[in-house]
């Protein structure tokens, strides 16, 4: 019996050896070292791990940063800071970025929209009203209200107003793009900060119908496309802005009834007419 746990202790002890042995030349031998770069951009990268750059998180956009696949510039969470400090460790310029920004292209609150005859009841989750009976508003296309926008934003920068619509905070905002993804409808879209006019709007309904669900909707009645000059298209029925071609200046806003087409604001509206009778 001594014998026999001996030779069993011996046997596996020996074994261990080799096994220990082996590993520790393989490790010597298969090991790759790391740029020490990856470490020093993951270190000044926010930590926030969202995969607002595409990336899995912060250590893989470093390793994509050092191998030359990823801008310096492209953590939107991080914004300019980041990219200069990741700029100066790898020894390069950076490319200045104007901020992108979410903004909600539905103007269909509580106040504007119709709602069905019905009263909807049940989950308020956007993704769960789109698919059990879209939600209690007739507009098939507009803002559901459930907040899930405003709960996949991790900074805080957005929140529902009074009339059940989701509101952007300019500051707060880290340009991660996690809103506009967690939109079930598609009415949040990434654009540059500096860009104020829009079409706040994604209804395809036929004039008649736009009218009767909502009293902000795109109606597709085409003026704006025929005295924009083709900074504005109208596409099944619904107005598209054509960014390269569209001057605010030039444009007569009150044509459009509904508003659908206008400024971000009564404050850039006010600006803006200020700058044109200067």
């Amino acid at each position: 019996m001594t014998d026999t746990l001996i030779i069993a202790l011996t046997t596996m002890g020996g074994l261990g050896f080799i096994f220990a042995g082996g590993l520790a030349i393989a490790d010597k031998k298969l090991r790759v070292e790391e740029n020490p770069l990856i470490g020093k951009i993951n270190d000044v990268l926010p930590g926030a791990n969202c995969g607002a750059c595409g990336k899995a998180g912060c250590y893989d956009f470093a390793v994509n940063v050092v191998d030359g696949k990823m801008k310096v510039n492209g953590c939107p969470v991080g914004g300019e800071d980041v990219a200069n400090l990741i700029a100066n460790i790898l020894g390069v310029k950076t490319d200045i970025a104007i901020k992108q920004v979410p903004r909600i292209l539905c103007r269909g609150g509580n106040n504007e929209a119709k709602d069905k005859t019905t009263n909807y009841k049940g989950p308020q989750s956007c993704a769960v009203m789109e698919i059990v009976g879209g939600g209690k508003k007739l507009c098939e296309f507009g803002c559901l209200g459930g907040g899930n926008c405003i709960a996949a934003c991790q900074f805080g920068a957005l929140i529902m107003n009074d009339n059940n619509l989701p509101e952007v905070i300019e500051d707060l905002c880290t340009s991660c793009g996690l809103c506009a993804k967690a939109c079930s409808r598609n009415l949040i879209e990434m654009h540059p900060i500096d860009r104020r006019v829009f079409v706040f709007c994604k209804s395809n309904y036929e004039p008649k119908r736009s009218k009767e669900v909502c009293s902000a909707a795109c109606t597709g009645c085409g003026i704006c496309e025929r005295v924009s000059d083709g900074g504005v298209v109208v596409k099944n029925n619904l107005a598209e802005i054509n960014y390269d071609l569209f001057y605010a200046s030039n444009f007569p806003f009150d044509k459009c009834k509904t508003k659908a087409i206008s400024y971000l604001s009564d404050k850039d509206c006010t600006i803006h007419k200020l700058v044109v009778n200067q």
